[in-house]
């Protein structure tokens, strides 16, 4: 089913409280994703604050869970969206820069049919670590059918539902820790993988529409992205935390292995949860990530720069303000508390931070 788009405006779940205002078609029907720094809890925040600039094209070269870039295809733009990691990616090609496809009966046949000589690599690989045998088993079995899907945006679709699925079957949403000590029971973690697939392949296919415009998703480094002429840019980078890290290889490893099947990646045998090599990116250091975001700003300094950040990130408010207005003749700041609900201890469960909007035209 191909969800329409209109210029009504309808009230989001009330499971979600911070989705309290209405926000543009189906944007707040995007599947939740338990990510580390997603904005799906902030989406009519966003809307408000950026809803009435006078903007066409906008590119999100730090695509993540993908639903700001999803809001801005909702809000009739036409979205171009990168990141540097391909799960990231797969989730975005899935939603927006997907039209039409969906996955129907005959491509749920192709995809759950049970084969021969399926390879073992995940059983193998992550047996005692993550998931239980059934579960890795079902998901090298899909992994193999997906291949064999006829088109792209199927595929990415297929990835999307299974990438979802494993956060909600891992207890904290994150690969750090195998084993189940995090287990407390609930219906997330009584599902099996191939059960969370059924359900969130329904839950990606509502969402499947188009806005009359092509969409295009790519898997790059904002650094090496080639050139374009955006209205506005969508920055949300990873932030340097004051505590901790912002390792999203750390904690999604799983994940950035799975959409590829590990291929062409290097698995850390050492690691006990079998991570993948760290990549490098200047906004993880603190020796590098004010030069960078300057680099960001002067690069894309003829178009409207939005920029996300949050009070326990690096650098501070003040310099980020001050190096946007280098190459920003107006520059407008919003803020909004905000809660993140990120795993489930105690010390990480809600994390209380001023959440900012830093406009820049």
């Amino acid at each position: 089913m191909i969800a329409p788009l209109t210029k009504d405006f309808y009230t989001p779940n009330e499971d979600i409280p911070e989705l309290s205002i209405a926000i543009p078609g189906i944007a707040s029907a995007y599947p939740e994703l338990r990510y580390m720094g997603s904005k799906h809890r902030l989406l009519p925040w966003i809307f408000e604050v950026l809803g009435d600039l006078d903007f066409h094209t906008v590119l999100d070269p730090f695509v993540g869970s993908g639903c700001v870039a999803y809001l801005f295809k909702c809000m009739n733009k036409r979205v171009f969206a990168s990141d540097f990691l391909a799960f990231p990616v797969s989730l975005a090609r899935a939603t927006v820069e997907n039209n039409k496809h969906v996955l129907d009966g005959p491509t749920m046949k192709k995809l759950l049919v049970r084969t021969k000589n399926v390879p073992t690599f995940i059983e193998r690989t992550f047996s005692g670590i993550f998931f239980s045998s059934g579960d890795l088993r079902f998901l090298d079995r899909i992994s193999a059918n997906i291949q064999d899907l006829d088109h792209p945006h199927k595929r990415a679709l297929a990835l999307a539902a299974l990438i979802r699925s494993c956060l909600k079957k891992q207890p904290r949403g994150v690969f750090t820790v195998g084993g189940n000590r995090y287990d407390d029971g609930r219906r997330d973690l009584r599902l099996s993988i191939e059960e969370h697939f059924l359900e969130q392949v329904e839950a990606f296919n509502r969402i499947v529409f188009s806005n009359g415009q092509r969409h295009f998703v790519t898997q790059s480094d904002v650094f090496d992205l080639p050139a374009r002429n955006m209205d506005l840019v969508y920055l949300d980078p990873p932030y340097v935390p004051r505590s901790d890290d912002n390792c999203y290889i750390k904690r999604y490893h799983f994940l950035e292995g799975f959409v590829s099947y590990w291929k062409g990646l290097n698995i850390m045998e050492e690691s006990k949860v079998k991570k993948i090599e760290k990549r490098y990116t200047p906004f993880s250091y603190r020796k590098t990530a004010i030069d960078a975001f300057d680099r960001l700003f002067s690069r894309f300094r003829n178009s409207i720069i939005v920029l996300s950040y949050s009070s326990n990130g690096f650098p501070d408010l003040s310099v980020l303000q001050e190096l946007l207005a280098k190459y920003r003749s107006t520059v407008r700041i919003y803020s909004k508390p905000h809660r993140y609900h990120f795993g489930t201890h105690s010390k990480v469960q809600r994390a209380k931070v001023e959440e900012f909007l830093l406009v820049g035209y």
